[in-house]
């Protein structure tokens, strides 16, 4: 039952923190990411992380993705389509690099360099989402660039670990066999088997659940399709958080939508999204703060303005105003669980030095909590 006392003072903490956080006039989910920060080893210890609150945490992350998919407007992804993928493009190619070259100068191996740069490639976009849909700009412009380009984002991190782990002789295993090939075309077929569900699977569920006499059966069969994409895309070597947006997607373009967004918004933001968001900032500690001062200010300096600067002037080659493209700027600064899992797959085969495993989290941490801070700026000033 000690799970329960922790869970209270996670659901009381997100609430005050995000109250105040409204009070200020900034978004609810700064608030509640501090909460865990507050709430950690890192200041008060109240709430330690454990297996329990990272599902917790997995489910909130689907379930966030799976709302955002919900609220796309897919005519509009698709029109950015050029965009976004050049954005990821560039998005992970210069963190790979600037981090990389960084990690040298501080006298790594090159392999382990190379690693940390992957590391930071990827964007996780549910903060990001979480910001946008406080604004009302989810289906803008940017908001819909930014989605493009993290869903894109993650598909090319993940084909860069891939090749990474395949060539280093050192990684492990990140898709259903240890064949690079072999995976990138059960990848491929999982993208072919996601348009089959857009286009036959997804209305065919929703007609027969309409059909079960029993309640909220519609709500069920959508979490369901959701859950099974996300899972799928875990057991292909892709982020879950893929799998569940695209889910959000399909059931869209359905009659139902508007009643799934309703049900599962209210399980979702009532309890496992602020696990999510305060699960973030619980692994946060200051142990190794002062002895990597310098690496982590370089590196957290190098993780922002990377991803800012390939949204920001990509955007703009596209023909976005400057307050639209550092909006997309901001929205990509975000590593959150991606880079995460990332790194944990890298201490897991020792593919970085373990002393400083701990500054690396603070990092993917710091450039997570600034990103709503900043992607809030240019939205006000773009209002």
């Amino acid at each position: 039952m000690h799970f329960l006392k922790e869970l209270i003072l996670i659901l009381i903490f997100t609430t005050m923190c995000g109250q105040i956080c409204t009070r200020l006039n900034l978004p609810a989910v700064i608030g509640q990411l501090l909460s865990g920060i507050i709430l950690g080893p890192a200041i008060l210890g109240l709430v330690h992380p454990s297996n329990t609150i990272t599902l917790f945490s997995e489910i909130g992350v689907t379930l966030l993705m799976f709302l955002a998919g919900l609220e796309s407007d897919l005519d509009l992804l698709k029109k950015h389509f050029k965009l976004s993928f050049a954005v990821a493009g560039i998005g992970v190619i210069l963190p790979v690099t600037f981090i990389g070259l960084a990690c040298l100068a501080f006298k790594m191996k090159f392999l382990e360099a190379l690693f940390i740069g992957i590391v930071f490639a990827a964007t996780s976009v549910s903060i990001s989402v979480m910001v946008l849909k406080e604004a009302d700009k989810l289906n803008s412009q940017a908001g819909m660039a930014i989605l493009g380009a993290a869903v894109v984002d993650d598909i090319l991190a993940v084909i860069t670990l891939s090749l990474f782990t395949s060539f280093s002789h050192e990684g492990g295993q990140s898709g259903l066999t240890n064949n690079l090939g072999l995976n990138f075309l059960i990848q491929i077929v999982y993208f072919v088997a996601i348009w089959l569900v857009f286009r036959y699977v997804a209305p065919i569920l929703i007609k027969f659940a309409k059909k079960i006499e029993i309640d909220y059966a519609v709500v069920i069969c959508s979490l369901i399709l959701a859950f099974s994409l996300a899972w799928a895309a875990e057991i292909v070597g892709l982020s879950e958080v893929v799998g569940a947006f695209f889910g959000g997607l399909a059931i869209r373009q359905t009659d139902q939508f508007e009643e799934v967004h309703s049900s599962v918004s209210i399980i979702g933001y009532t309890f496992f999204i602020p696990v999510f968001l305060a699960n973030i900032g619980l692994v946060m500690t200051f142990s190794s703060f002062f002895k990597d001062l310098s690496f982590i200010i370089i590196l957290s300096i190098l993780a922002f303005f990377s991803k800012f600067w390939a949204g920001k002037y990509t955007s703009k080659f596209f023909g976005f105003d400057n307050l639209e493209a550092s909006m997309v700027g901001a929205g990509m600064v975000s590593r959150g669980e991606v880079a995460l899992i990332v790194a944990q797959i890298g201490i897991g085969y020792h593919l970085f030095p373990k002393d400083i495993y701990s500054s690396l989290i603070l990092i993917i941490i710091i450039t997570t909590v600034i990103s709503p801070f900043v992607l809030n700026y240019f939205i006000k000033k773009a209002n």
